[in-house]
């Protein structure tokens, strides 16, 4: 077990939808409120190196968060961002942390990282059995290169860093920006704009056959917190559900829980993107008792809920 109640703590992106969350969690199993930094992006571009070494000084534990990031648009519109960023910024973080004497690193990847057509459930020993569906490709190699970096690490200089592969995540204060938001955020703002337009059907992206599974965020940060107390190990773990919903069952479900009647119209010239997402997420469960609790219909009510809230006045 490893301590957190005497421990200086960094997570970069903690200002972020899934970094608040993390910081809430730290404290709730013990870390000081005064001792977790939080470096924001405006101050320190972590794509530096000289900034990385400057923040990470006097750390024990890092838990890296940031990323650049978005939905399937996003990723086809950013591919070099997608890439360079991430890569970048995990490069010098792991290798400043390392430098820096820092005890415990906590690298935060994706599903974007498996295959395309990796057997389903995903399991972590897959993971580089083959290349990334192409749209998320850019993003879910830059990733690979940190879990790489740390298995390197870790074995020439014993160096303490572990790799969590989360699925996607959803919850209230997602991103709702169309340009960059995942696909839960993304529909339920078209429901919500074409029930106030009274508009007579929404238009959705691909085919609508596509599985998704999805994490509520809350049950995340727990994740996260679970790993960097408990986990020491080079081979990755996944963060899931353990649920598998197709991308047409999870609009259908939006739109009867936001009770919008009108017509679904799928537009199949958009990319589907990669064809099932679906984790084993034994390994999490079995290494630190892991296993998120939140049921995803009830979380999806609470996402509703606080955009309505939000834009009530919009």
């Amino acid at each position: 077990m490893f301590s957190l109640n005497d421990k200086k703590i960094l997570v970069t992106g903690g200002a972020g939808f899934l970094g608040t969350r993390i910081v809430e969690h730290l404290i709730a199993h013990g870390a000081q409120k005064e001792n977790i930094v939080v470096p924001r992006s405006r101050e320190y571009d972590l794509r530096r190196q000289e900034v990385c070494e400057k923040v990470v000084q006097g750390m024990d534990v890092i838990i890296h968060a940031a990323a650049t990031v978005g939905g399937i648009g996003f990723n086809k519109e950013h591919p070099g961002a997608a890439f360079y960023d991430n890569a970048a910024m995990a490069l010098n973080i792991v290798d400043a942390s390392y430098r820096a004497g820092v005890k415990k690193f906590v690298g935060i990847g994706t599903v974007c990282s498996y295959p395309k057509f990796a057997p389903i459930p995903f399991k972590e020993d897959d993971v580089w059995n083959g290349y990334p569906e192409e749209t998320n490709a850019p993003y879910g190699l830059a990733k690979k290169i940190m879990l790489n970096e740390g298995q390197a690490y870790r074995e020439e200089y014993g160096f303490d860093a572990i790799h969590l592969l989360t699925v996607n995540l959803y919850g209230p204060g997602d991103n709702f920006d169309p340009a960059s938001s995942h696909v839960i955020p993304a529909l339920i703002k078209k429901v919500a704009e074409a029930k106030r337009a009274n508009t007579p059907f929404i238009e959705a992206w691909g085919t609508g056959s596509p599985t998704r599974e999805f994490l509520y965020v809350e049950d995340a940060a727990e994740g996260i917190v679970l790993a960097t107390e408990k986990y020491d190990k080079p081979e990755p773990v996944n963060l899931g559900s353990g649920m598998e919903i197709s991308i047409k069952a999870l609009t259908e479900l939006i739109c009867r829980l936001m009770d919008y009647q009108g017509e679904i119209k799928w537009d199949a010239t958009k990319p589907d993107g990669q064809p099932r997402r679906a984790l084993d997420v034994s390994r999490a469960e079995k290494e630190f008792g892991f296993r998120a609790l939140t049921d995803f219909e009830k979380g999806i009510k609470k996402v509703i809920e606080r955009y309505l809230a939000d834009n009530a006045k919009i």
